[in-house]
């Protein structure tokens, strides 16, 4: 909201509008205005000073100078400064005077990037330290407010001699790397991602008491679903993008995606569309009675899942009238009727709605696919681990859609981001660049650094109230390829051990390895943590058998057809009990809707278990275009141009492909003719096609599986003479006659189904 504390950049002379500037990378390639983030300080200082990368001094600090350009920061009411020296993730001698020389002056808020984040690259590493100044300010005087109120926190977490716990509470924040910190130590750059980080960690937990080992985390509210991958350990990001700010500090892996039960649902004549746009709160969805427009929840109250009868009558001037179940019939009869004009069919309301939530499910299994099959993970190998208050509602139905078979629903799932923080434990980490070929000098220089850093991080959750035996400490060395930048993280051991984890995980993520190149040591990670609550989840006596009586019955419709549904209410479920879907759970903060072909049964743990028993049905497609359908593929489609773009600029050596994004990756026709691109260069994409119809027209009948062409030849669609468009063409599977989706034909074995392209 850029409502952070009025913030000084202290940044090598010569680079003042460095932040700004960025990478280069284009934040929406297609938008005609680009508007650019407001940056976060308020001033720039370019202090006299330049270290080299070797560490030589090229010019001194000039401290009188900064002195004085600093007084004059204080004298206008800036009291929080930010240090980013060039290089000084290595060599942070100049950066240190600088910020003792602010320290005696009397800013309130000091950060030195060698500090904040001891990490190569500056534009990250000084956004990250702004962010820092720019937010820690005001937290502290909330934390120190909240701390109060509940009585006062000694340093540290830590109770004075003779003091009871009642007359001093140990005040914990829950930070973006999903550890718990106390609130001495809270700072803004661990502030941003919070509260969806306790998600995580309330899903990895309780994950691992039910007995799933590796799960999906999917949590979905009113304007937004937070997704999440955990198979053990961890995920955690080291670069994040948030509002336009690049943060390089550990945070948990999370993708979200504009999709939620306040999703606005638009018909513009030709294909259906579900967000992004949000109702909000205010005035939120058509059946809140606050005249606002048709959203996913909506479509749910006409399709039945969702009832009035059902829900708490908490809506209208008075707060106590029911959802407005009318004014919703009204409104798809009336998008129904544009529709059938519009196709010349024929579609009752509740198909329209189905078919919006059909759409809502297929944006969010891609932002699944994000974070599992863009990393390499076999989606299918994972339960759905289900929370947030819209969950429920369409668990089955993305589990559906991504081919996978379990979904778990813990008993407070709506509440598992503060359920999480509970679970959590007390972390500390440290980084720092490494940046040098992995070889023996460098493995020890590791070893000697990862022991530096360890007493570091051990003491920080010591003086939290950790027990040194209950602690535990973590050592990685994230590692890279001689010319890349995207480092994966292995555990520090031998060269070769490390090596081959790193490799196994390159081809697992990217689908190859470059067994010829060097391999550098980019970071080492250090991480202690300890402490965490043990909080058990006892199994309960299995009192239940068969199902519970229904509280009543309804009928709601999925998959084009009406289906009966008894409807069970969650206080009435005990362990043992099993349910044959279709039917409705209604939980406090809930409601689970059980699609056909889906059971559910309740666990000793009173966990909700949901799987498929009835096999999916193959889906027949006509030879005539539908609005929803075309919605639906033009999202799949677009999901691989995106995955390849993905690979791309993380495998990439090229400096315009890995940091300004100048690349364009897009999916073709058999003919050549372009399906669906990412939003990537405009300039590419306008061209690629006759690229793709020149190999096709030079090799018919040649093509076999596993060939991979390459030009740049500026009359057959190449653009700049550097620019090489890589083509490959996608072959039909053996598919026996019977089991193809297609509503025509099955594909001949070896047919060529489509090409994808990329040029960078």
């Amino acid at each position: 909201e850029r409502k952070g504390e009025r913030t000084l950049l202290v940044i090598t002379q010569g680079l003042k509008d460095q932040l700004e500037i960025g990478y280069q990378a284009r934040p929406d390639i297609f938008a005609k205005e680009i508007i650019k983030p407001e940056m976060l300080y308020t001033r720039v200082i370019e202090a006299t000073e330049r270290v080299r990368s070797d560490g030589t001094v090229e010019a001194l600090l000039d401290e009188a100078a900064l002195e004085q350009d600093l007084r004059a920061a204080l004298a206008d009411d800036i009291k929080s400064v930010a240090f980013a020296f060039m290089h000084s993730y290595a060599h942070p001698a100049h950066e240190k005077r600088a910020a003792g020389i602010a320290r005696k002056l009397g800013f309130t808020y000091v950060a030195a990037s060698h500090d904040v984040s001891p990490l190569i690259k500056i534009v990250g590493r000084g956004d990250t330290t702004v962010a820092d100044a720019y937010l820690s300010p005001i937290l502290r005087r909330y934390v120190d407010k909240v701390a109060n109120a509940l009585g006062g926190t000694a340093p540290g977490g830590r109770l004075p001699a003779g003091e009871s716990p009642g007359s001093n509470v140990k005040v914990m924040f829950m930070a973006s790397s999903g550890g718990l910190t106390s609130a001495d130590l809270f700072l803004g750059r661990d502030a941003i991602l919070s509260g969806p980080a306790g998600g995580i960690v309330g899903m990895a937990e309780t994950a691992k008491l039910a007995g799933f080992g590796k799960v999906i985390g999917f949590d979905m509210g009113g304007t937004s679903t937070d997704v999440s991958h955990f198979a053990g350990d961890y995920e955690r990001s080291f670069e994040t993008e948030v509002a336009g700010v690049r943060m390089r500090v550990p945070m948990m892996r999370i993708h979200t995606v504009a999709a939620g039960g306040g999703s606005i649902l638009f018909y513009d004549g030709n294909r259906f569309r579900a967000g992004p746009e949000s109702a909000g709160s205010n005035p939120g969805p058509k059946c809140y009675r606050r005249g606002g427009p048709l959203t996913v929840a909506d479509a749910n109250v006409m399709v039945g899942k969702l009832q009035a009868s059902l829900f708490p009558k908490i809506f209208g001037p008075n707060r106590d009238q029911p959802l407005d179940e009318a004014a919703v019939r009204a409104a798809f009869e009336e998008m129904a009727a544009r529709v059938n004009a519009g196709t010349g069919e024929k579609r009752s309301p509740e198909q329209v709605a189905d078919g919006f939530i059909r759409i809502a499910v297929e944006n969010m299994a891609n932002a699944i696919k994000k974070i599992s099959v863009q990393q390499g993970y076999d989606v299918t190998e994972y339960a759905l681990q289900c929370f947030g208050s819209a969950g429920g509602q369409h668990a089955c139905l993305i589990a559906d859609t991504l081919g996978m078979e379990t979904v778990l629903l813990h008993p407070v799932s709506g509440l598992l981001s503060a359920y999480g923080m509970g679970l959590a434990n007390i972390r500390a980490s440290r980084e720092e660049s490494i940046e040098t070929v992995l070889d023996e000098a460098t493995l020890a220089r590791i070893e000697t650094l990862g022991a530096e850093l360890s007493i570091v991080v051990l003491d920080q959750i010591l003086q939290q109230g950790v027990e040194s035996a209950q602690s535990a400490i973590t050592t990685r060395v994230h590692v890279r390829y001689d010319g890349t930048d995207n480092a994966l993280p292995v555990e520090l051991g031998t060269i070769e051990n490390m090596r081959a984890v790193f490799e196994a995980e390159h081809r697992r993520r990217y689908g190859f390895v470059s067994p010829e190149k060097r391999v550098f040591a980019a970071t080492i990670e250090v991480e202690a943590q300890g402490g965490g609550a043990s909080i058990l989840e006892p199994d309960l006596p299995i009192t239940g058998d068969g199902a519970p009586a229904a509280r009543t019955k309804t009928r709601f419709f999925s998959g084009n057809a009406w289906h009966d549904a008894p409807v069970y209410f969650r206080d009435a479920l005990m362990p043992g009990h099993k349910i044959v879907g279709p039917a409705l759970v209604i939980e406090p903060h809930q409601t689970v809707s059980i699609e056909p072909g889906w059971n559910l049964q309740v666990t000793p743990k009173n966990h909700l278990v949901l799987r498929r028993v009835v096999a999916r049905s193959v889906e027949r497609l006509g030879a005539k275009a539908d609005p929803m359908l075309l919605e639906v593929f033009n999202n799949l489609f677009m999901s691989i141009a995106e995955q390849m773009g993905e690979a791309l600029r993380n495998t990439a050596q090229s400096v315009n492909i890995k940091e300004r994004l100048d690349f364009s990756c897009a999916v073709f026709d058999s003919t050549g003719a372009l399906v669906a691109n990412a939003p990537h260069m405009p300039v590419h994409l306008g061209s690629m096609d006759k690229s793709v119809e020149t190999i096709i027209a030079m090799n018919k009948g040649t093509m076999k599986p596993g060939d991979v062409y390459m030009l740049n030849a500026p009359y057959n669609g190449g653009t700049h003479l550097p620019d090489i468009t890589v083509i490959t063409p996608v072959f039909a599977p053996l598919v026996a006659p019977g089991d193809s989706p297609s509503g025509s034909r099955p594909p001949v074995a070896g047919e060529i189904l489509f090409y994808v392209a990329s040029r960078g």
